[in-house]
C-alpha cells in the first residue's frame, strides 16, 4: 500500500525512502503483526497509532532490526534491505530513539554523543576536545538554545534529553529515525520543543515515524496516519483528510473513513 507523501518538503514524484510491505511476524504462534505494509518518504511524518498490543512498536521494531520478520520485505530508496539486527538498520541510516531515550546520566552531552563511538587522541586517550566542539556543532544546528554542554544528561529538562539523543541519531547520519512516544512525560513547553526538533529534522530531508499514544501529538506533527489493530494495518490516511474522531474510530472499532486507504484490517463498513 503507497499512498503521495503529503509533506511540502517532499516532491511529489519523490520515491518513498522506507516501504515495508506485507510483513508478519509472530510470536509462539500468534501473529504480532499480520501482513501490515506501511511506507514512508523523505521530509515526512508517519504517525502510527493503536491500542498497546496493537503491533505498531513490533512492525517498526522490524525495521530497526530488533526483530526479524517471518514473511514480508523492507525496501530503503527502492531496493531490497536485509535487516536482522539493529547493526543492520544503522547501516542503511536508520536510528531509534526509545522511550527511556537511552542516555548515560551520569555524563555530558558529547559523551553521550559518542558514547561507545569515542573519538581518541594519538596518545589514545579520548578526545573530550574534539567531541565537545562536535556536538556544539550539532546542537547548533539542532537546538541553538541549548547552553548546558558541561552538565550531566541527569541534570537536564526532559526536552534538552530528547535533543541530545536526537542529536546521536543524527550525527551519525540517520535518514530514517523511529521515535517512540516522544513527548510521553513532557510538559507543554518542552513537548512544543520536541516539535520544533521535529519540524528541523523533516527540514533537513530526515523521515520519521513517529509512534504515540497522543492524537493531538499525532495530528500537530505527522503528514500522515497509519492506524494498526490486533496486528493489522486498518488504514493510512493525510492528517488533512481524516477528523480526530475518525482515527479513534479506526484506533477503536476499525472502521475506516472514507478519507483513509483502508487496510487488511478494516472492518466491512457495509
Amino acid at each position: 500500500m503507497t499512498t503521495e507523501p503529503i509533506s511540502a518538503d517532499t516532491a511529489s514524484h519523490a520515491a518513498p525512502l522506507v516501504e515495508m510491505d506485507d510483513i508478519s511476524i509472530a510470536f509462539g504462534g500468534i501473529k504480532a503483526v499480520d501482513h501490515a505494509s506501511i511506507d514512508l518518504y523523505p521530509g515526512e511524518v508517519v504517525g502510527l497509532l493503536g491500542h498497546n498490543g496493537a503491533g505498531k512498536s513490533t512492525l517498526i521494531k522490524v525495521l530497526s532490526g530488533a526483530y526479524k520478520r517471518d514473511s514480508g520485505a523492507i525496501r530503503i530508496d527502492g531496493r531490497d534491505a536485509d535487516i536482522a539486527n539493529p547493526r543492520d538498520a544503522k547501516a542503511f541510516g536508520i536510528e531509534t530513539i526509545y522511550q527511556t531515550l537511552a542516555l548515560a546520566d551520569n555524563v555530558d552531552a558529547a559523551a553521550n554523543l559518542y558514547l561507545g563511538r569515542e573519538l581518541r587522541t594519538r596518545w589514545g586517550t579520548l578526545d573530550d576536545i574534539a567531541m565537545e566542539a562536535e556536538c556544539r556543532k550539532v546542537m547548533g544546528r539542532l537546538n541553538p538554545n541549548f547552553r548546558r554542554f558541561k552538565e550531566p544528561v541527569k541534570s537536564l529538562s526532559g526536552g534538552q534529553r530528547q535533543s541530545v539523543a536526537i542529536a546521536r541519531a543524527i550525527h551519525f547520519n540517520a535518514r530514517i529515525l523511529i521515535m517512540d512516544e516522544p513527548t510521553a512525560a513532557l510538559g507543554p513547553q518542552e513537548t512544543a520543543q520536541v516539535g520544533e526538533l521535529i519540524k528541523q529534522l523533516k527540514a533537513q530531508g530526515i523521515g520519521i515515524f513517529l509512534i504515540s499514544h497522543d492524537i493531538h501529538d499525532v495530528f500537530d506533527l505527522a503528514d500522515r496516519v497509519t492506524v494498526m489493530k490486533n496486528g493489522r494495518v486498518v488504514g493510512t490516511a493525510r492528517v488533512a483528510d481524516v477528523t480526530k474522531d475518525e482515527v479513534l474510530g479506526m484506533i477503536i472499532l476499525g472502521k475506516c473513513p472514507p478519507g483513509a486507504i483502508p487496510g487488511p484490517g478494516a472492518i466491512n463498513s457495509a
